[in-house]
């Protein structure tokens, strides 16, 4: 479209000026702050999540045991010990799948911090001894965040992960669940307990390969400004 005659070019943008080191240290430091807490508000939300999870379980499980005394274990039981059962499972899936997210909301936010401590460094080299916590924004620095003290085994911070944890747990409802409706439909125990065994062992192999897998792509999808090997 071409322009009017008389009509006014518009002006160039200025250049915005060059932020003094101070004023850049104070924004890192807020943007720092801002994720500590994001990160201190996501690992509260999800450990109270685990919490209730385990306290409803407990209670429903309880429960059942009460109700089967009572009914001498009578077809009426059985239909309400597969319903609890069925409940808490739901509910432990749900669960399972907010850990495994705050799991890898967390790397992030390590990720992010790792960077941050990048830009102060860049500022100040002086600074660099004094910082534990990992500065490099790649797979080696979010590991260096996570342990100070030199190299830790992954399988040790794999194994002690809620993500674990909750898969354990749910494998064990569902080998509970399964193996109370084969019973209940008549299937002999012998042929009940191994297939639910293997269904608790296929969900928590699935859920390690998922993981496992998510967290592979974590590092395909990271484009980091401050590598390790820089």
């Amino acid at each position: 479209m071409s322009e009017e005659p008389g009509a006014a070019s518009p002006e160039p943008l200025a250049t915005p000026p060059e932020l003094s080191p101070s004023v850049r240290a104070q924004l890192l430091a807020t943007e720092h702050w801002s994720l500590l807490a994001s990160r201190s508000t996501t690992q509260g939300e999800v450990l109270t999540r685990i919490s209730m999870f385990l306290t409803f379980t407990s209670a429903s499980l309880l429960s059942v045991a009460l109700v089967g005394n009572a009914t001498q274990f009578s077809d009426a039981f059985r239909a309400f010990a597969l319903t609890v059962l069925s409940i808490d499972l739901v509910v432990g899936l749900l669960t399972h799948v907010r850990v495994m997210s705050v799991g890898f909301e967390d790397l992030m936010y390590v990720l992010a911090m790792n960077r941050l401590r990048a830009a102060y460094i860049d500022m100040d080299p002086g600074v660099g001894p004094y910082l534990m916590a990992g500065v490099h924004d790649d797979e080696e620095g979010a590991k260096r965040t996570y342990y100070f003290l030199g190299v830790r085994k992954d399988f040790s911070q794999v194994a002690g992960s809620s993500m674990v944890f909750m898969g354990f747990v749910n494998s064990a409802l569902i080998a509970l669940l399964l193996g109370s409706a084969l019973l209940t439909a008549g299937l002999p125990t012998a042929a009940a307990v191994p297939v639910a065994i293997l269904a608790a062992l296929a969900f928590f192999g699935t859920s390690l390969v998922r993981g496992h897998r998510r967290y592979l792509d974590v590092w395909k999808n990271n484009s980091p400004i401050s590598p390790s090997s820089r």
